[in-house]
């Protein structure tokens, strides 16, 4: 170095310390002029670029800079050079020695001349690819709480697990479960090999390519596969290149071995699921698109989304077995399939809400009444939950009860109505309201009758939606029915109305998750209801059908029930009544009578029988009632016997002493009849027995 006249040597040297001293700063630093070529490099420089200092000297940064990251710093020394304000850029690169990609901090600062002016622009930059990967991970992690767990759904819970992973930590992922998690049972581990069922899958590849299996189909793991490794010890494993266990593992199956091969397959995590001490299944983790192989930090990072995506996995498939059990208690408490009866063939649909607030309180049912008449019915508790289910279950009970009493509809709801109260005041103290909303013991229900030998129907509702008729010539009409308090409000009468009906119409009960569904109000549900039963159907199930698919476009949020019956009729062929005198003489006679008619209707071996429940029954009608008095004979799927009279009182069963003279005719007719009971009328009552037809030639073999 030549000295300039009057320059003081400390100067020189150091001047000379500071130029060394940033040639071997390690920091990349590069010193370029306006036209982006480089004047001086640090060593720090000249390493990550791979050349020396010299080589490096009068080079533009495109030529070992990526083209992308080279745009960016390309444009902001020009912006330096064009402002004179310093510059911050964050720049991604591809490592050159090591694989996977490095993320710099970049700062472009302007040096000015005497004058003032830009001359050469400073580059620095600092290495913040550890800085970046943790804060990638902690976003991922904060990700993974979001979007994971969002339904109670095991597989969509596990679908989004694999949709956050894939592109951020690996190029594929792939979720397997044990089968039985699906029905919400707890999983047991296997003695030898393990099928687990492929619950999500996801590839930053259209098409997931790399899949051996579908979602839902069984993928079949051999006992030494680091899967089935994984689900046994509870430990995950980090093969960073194709070891030999993971090698056995493909080698076993041709077509995993070729997807390896054919998509350069070079690393893999496997991690079980774990939560709550119960191994749920296993999340296979693979690289082949990115360079870099798995590090300890992505094993460490994969755990945590494992142990966060498990618990939510778990939480679906605990909320899948309560709801199965609640499913099944619903179920359980309706009518598997209601039977056909003489008055009515019936079909029916129930299908539970799909809410995290779990099955209501919606049933419906088919009830068997005395004089072949039946009883329809449909109810909805207010709420959800196993609480919901438990008080339909008890309010259909009390309602066949209470059928059975023959109740006429207005009376029955009172008497439910009551019951309803009581149980509220039962439950009032009794439910934690932590763990269900507390509200008050509400529900609706509709009860109807319908006689096949009048043709007549009654109809009383308690806060219900009013039954649809689709008469024979396909006109639909809602029944024009007075709609009671709902029952648990108490204190307010309910009305009953009648109709007849045509032979073959059809009558559709419903409850009110039908009609809202969608968010629909109940006029337009109402509206849409009819325009469904409007549309021809010659079989009841495809009246179901029609009806749910018009009304329904997915899974209900509230419970929906709905029971359609067509309406038989009992011709004059089929019923045979007789007015009778006040006299025991007459007795006789009505015997007669009934065995003429029991010939006619091809059933003598029935004569016996009744004509001892017949006996007895006017017998009592005339000495303990009061005229007028009545035989009516029906020919149904029993022979229904009914002897009426202007008398309330009614008999009642009980055990004659030895030397007793009466109190043996009805246990006689008890033990003769199949059924037998009474039936409280407005002017009187109506005793009635069914006797059993005799066995088909078909029916004995």
């Amino acid at each position: 170095m030549v000295s300039m006249p009057g320059e003081k040597p400390h100067r020189r040297a150091g001047d000379a310390m500071v130029q060394e001293a940033f040639l071997q700063c390690h920091v990349p630093v590069a010193i370029c002029d306006a036209e982006q070529r480089v004047l001086r490099a640090s060593r720090g420089m000249a390493d990550e670029a791979g050349l020396t200092e010299d080589g490096m000297r009068g080079r533009r940064f495109t030529q070992f800079m990526p083209d992308a990251a080279y745009e960016e710093v390309e444009a902001g020394m020009r912006r330096v050079v064009r402002t004179g304000a310093s510059a911050h850029l964050e720049v991604r690169v591809e490592g050159r020695t090591d694989p996977g990609e490095r993320v710099w901090s970049v700062t472009l600062s302007p040096l000015r001349d005497a004058t003032g002016q830009v001359r050469h622009v400073q580059f620095t930059a600092v290495d913040l690819t550890a800085e970046y990967a943790a804060r990638e991970r902690l976003a991922l992690l904060n990700e993974v709480g979001a979007r994971v767990g969002s339904t109670l759904d095991v597989t969509r819970t596990a679908q989004e697990m694999a949709d956050v992973v894939a592109g951020r930590l690996a190029d594929f992922v792939t979720v397997d479960l044990l089968d039985s998690l699906f029905r919400g049972v707890e999983p047991r581990p296997a003695a030898e090999g393990l099928a687990l069922l492929r619950a999500a899958h996801q590839s930053v590849l259209p098409g997931v390519p790399e899949s051996v299996v579908g979602i839902g189909e069984v993928d079949y793991y051999p006992q030494s596969s680091p899967p089935v490794r994984a689900l046994s010890s509870g430990l995950p494993s980090l093969h960073r290149t194709i070891d030999r266990s993971v090698a056995r593992w493909a080698q076993g199956d041709p077509q995993r071995a070729a997807r390896v091969l054919d998509h350069g397959i070079h690393s893999v995590i496997v991690v079980p699921l774990n939560a709550r001490g119960i191994t749920l299944g296993v999340a296979v983790l693979v690289r082949h698109r990115r360079r870099a192989s798995f590090t300890d930090d992505d094993l460490v990072l994969a755990e945590d989304i494992a142990a966060r995506a498990a618990v939510a996995i778990d939480n679906a498939r605990r909320y899948t077995r309560e709801r199965t059990t609640a499913e099944a208690l619903q179920r359980s408490l309706l009518p598997q399939q209601p039977a056909d009866q003489e008055a009515v063939r019936a079909a029916s649909r129930y299908l539970p809400a799909h809410s995290r607030a779990g099955v209501g309180g919606d049933w419906f049912d088919v009830i068997a009444l005395s004089g072949a008449r039946v009883a329809l019915v449909v109810g909805d508790v207010v709420g959800h939950g196993l609480r919901a289910s438990a008080t339909m279950g008890r309010l259909r009970t009390a309602v066949r009860t209470l059928a059975d009493v023959d109740l006429p509809p207005q009376e029955l709801l009172v008497h439910l109505d009551d019951l309803v109260t009581h149980l509220a005041a039962e439950e009032d103290t009794a439910v934690d309201p932590d763990l269900e909303i507390v509200t008050d013991l509400i529900a609706t229900c509709l009860y109807v009758v319908y006689d096949p030998v009048s043709r007549r129907c009654a109809v009383a509702s308690a806060g219900h939606s009013p039954p649809a008729l689709v008469t024979p010539d396909g006109r639909v009409d809602f029944l024009d029915v007075s709609p009671g308090p709902p029952l648990g409000v108490g204190g307010l009468p309910f009305e009953a109305v009648e109709r007849e009906l045509p032979e073959g119409s059809v009558l559709a009960l419903y409850t009110d998750g039908l009609l809202e569904a969608d968010g629909r109000d109940i006029d337009e549900g109402l509206q849409r209801l009819r325009r469904a039963l409007a549309m021809p159907a010659d079989r009841l199930e495809e009246v179901c059908d029609v009806v749910l698919g018009s009304l329904l476009s997915g899974r209900p949020t509230d419970d929906v029930a709905l029971l359609v019956a067509r309406t038989r009729a009992l011709d004059s062929r089929q019923v045979a009544t007789w007015e009778l005198a006040d006299d025991p003489a007459a007795v006789a006679g009505v015997r007669a009578s009934v065995t003429r008619r029991l010939a006619d209707w091809g059933l003598d071996e029935t004569t016996f029988t009744a004509e001892l429940v017949v006996s007895e029954l006017v017998t009592n009608a005339i000495r303990y009632g009061g005229p007028p008095i009545q035989l009516r004979l029906i020919r149904s799927t029993t022979v229904i016997c009914e002897v009426s009279d202007s008398s309330s009182a009614a008999p009642h069963l009980r055990r004659a002493r030895t030397f007793d003279e009466g109190g043996r005719g009805l246990l006689l007719v008890a033990q003769l009849a199949r059924r037998w009971g009474t039936r409280h009328e407005a002017a009187g009552k109506t005793i009635w027995a069914e006797i059993a037809l005799p066995e088909t030639p078909a029916a004995r073999t």
